[in-house]
């Protein structure tokens, strides 16, 4: 039980740094620089971004898998309150997504981007953006059900 704070304080710092950095990118970040750059920039901006960006997400969907299959580890499967059980699947479900997202679109993104070839570029990117605003939806409802389903578990 003492490393449950430390646990807790690695999940909650790791889901910032990604739903945080979702949020900014697609409400701050993303409606400027459509507005301000075209699109060799915008799409040049996009790929160093998101490079720098995803390495931390996946530093951050490690420290949430790792931190929080072992708080369920501490108190046990059956143990586990329900919420905890929600915010699980809807981790593993944005994990998915991410994964995909990385592996597929912005894959061809930094391809586009290389290659000057902006109608691909944009393409990627405009899938991209569908999935960071699924993610960040998803992200918001978890920590809705973190923060929420606490008071319903007792």
């Amino acid at each position: 039980m003492k490393l449950m704070p430390l646990l807790m304080f690695l999940h909650v710092v790791a889901v910032v740094v990604w739903v945080g950095g979702m949020f900014f990118a697609y409400l701050c970040l993303r409606p400027v620089a459509a507005v301000l750059l075209e699109p060799p920039q915008r799409l040049a901006l996009w790929s160093g971004v998101l490079g720098r960006f995803f390495s931390w997400v996946w530093l951050a969907v490690a420290l949430i898998l790792v931190s929080g299959m072992s708080m369920i580890g501490v108190v046990g499967w059956h143990g586990a309150p329900l919420h905890w059980h929600l915010m699980l699947t809807l981790g593993v479900v944005m994990m998915m997504i991410f994964a995909h997202l990385y592996f597929a679109p912005y894959r061809r993104l930094g391809q586009g981007v290389a290659a000057a070839d902006w109608p691909k570029a944009a393409a990627a990117l405009s899938q991209i953006r569908k999935m960071v605003g699924i993610n960040l939806t998803l992200g918001l409802a978890t920590i809705a059900i973190a923060t929420v389903g606490a008071y319903f578990s007792r």
